[in-house]
């Protein structure tokens, strides 16, 4: 492999351009994905268990006027929220991208005699429907890794597919000194890893745009005939950057909360803002 090559695929792209790979739908990749979900005691993939189940009681506490919701988990993984929502009675539907994740959820749910609808799709591409939830979730700062239009496709979906009166919930990083989350640059050689089963070496760094308040943690991975290059952006929003995203739509009765996740590390505790709206 040539130098010049390795040179010319690291550095900062334009803003939103697009990487060679995609890391939740390979096969390999979603394997070591899922361990990292299954893990109840960090909050890599999905958050730890207990923080989990704290969140779905206060989820479930401020939805207690109707006894049996429709629920939808959108990016539900291997189904840690879906599961808890069932077990208290509600009716619920899982979508993600992940085949393996879903695979998973389904047995899960049947090993513990749950009914939850799983489906295995992306939900930027799926139809959601129309007023048919009175509860939509969007968990673990989902919302924040589109890029804008994604997002703005996503949200009227969702204002679409609640019913009125219904509820939207999500988590995002708020802006609080998000400059000095950007990460120097890392170099791993492997055997094998996360990334692959077989020998590769991965450099990870990280740019950050400023204007548009993102961070790009860009992951390059060599092996002996490849270059993969996976992207991921994450975006730090204000209050007021929220309400001006959600108004728009339609959203109504938007209110936040940053105390819900406990103090731990620059991605958790009141570094994360949960954001609860209405279709009225």
């Amino acid at each position: 492999m040539k130098i010049q090559s390795i040179i010319n695929k690291t550095g900062k792209p334009e803003i939103y351009e697009k990487g060679s790979s995609f890391m939740w739908t390979d096969p390999y990749i979603a394997q070591q994905l899922l361990q990292v979900h299954l893990n109840p005691d960090i909050d890599l993939a999905s958050r730890k268990s207990t923080t989990i189940e704290k969140t779905v009681q206060w989820i479930l506490k401020n939805e207690n006027g109707t006894s049996k919701l429709d629920i939808l988990d959108l990016g539900c993984g291997p189904g840690l929220y879906t599961e808890r929502f069932a077990k208290e009675g509600h009716n619920v539907r899982g979508i993600d991208i992940s085949e393996n994740s879903i695979n998973y959820a389904s047995q899960s749910a049947k090993d513990k005699n749950l009914t939850i609808e799983y489906q295995n799709k992306s939900y930027l591409e799926i139809d959601l429907g129309e007023e048919k939830y009175d509860l939509i979730v969007l968990i673990y700062t989902d919302l924040g890794a589109l890029i804008p239009k994604e997002r703005e496709v996503l949200l009227r979906k969702i204002f679409k597919a609640l019913r009125q009166g219904g509820t939207f919930i999500f988590d995002v990083l708020n802006d609080k000194e998000y400059t000095d989350k950007v990460s120097p640059k890392e170099w791993e050689s492997a055997e094998a890893g996360f990334w692959k089963g077989t020998p590769y070496v991965a450099l990870t760094e990280s740019f950050l745009y400023e204007q548009e308040k993102v961070i790009l943690s860009q992951h390059t991975i060599y092996d002996d005939d490849t270059i993969e290059i996976y992207r991921f952006w994450t975006h730090f929003f204000s209050q007021s950057d929220i309400l001006e995203i959600l108004q728009p739509i339609g959203f109504q009765s938007i209110t936040f909360r940053n105390d819900i996740l406990p103090e731990s590390d620059m991605w958790n505790g009141d570094n994360v803002n949960f954001t609860r709206c209405k279709k009225l």
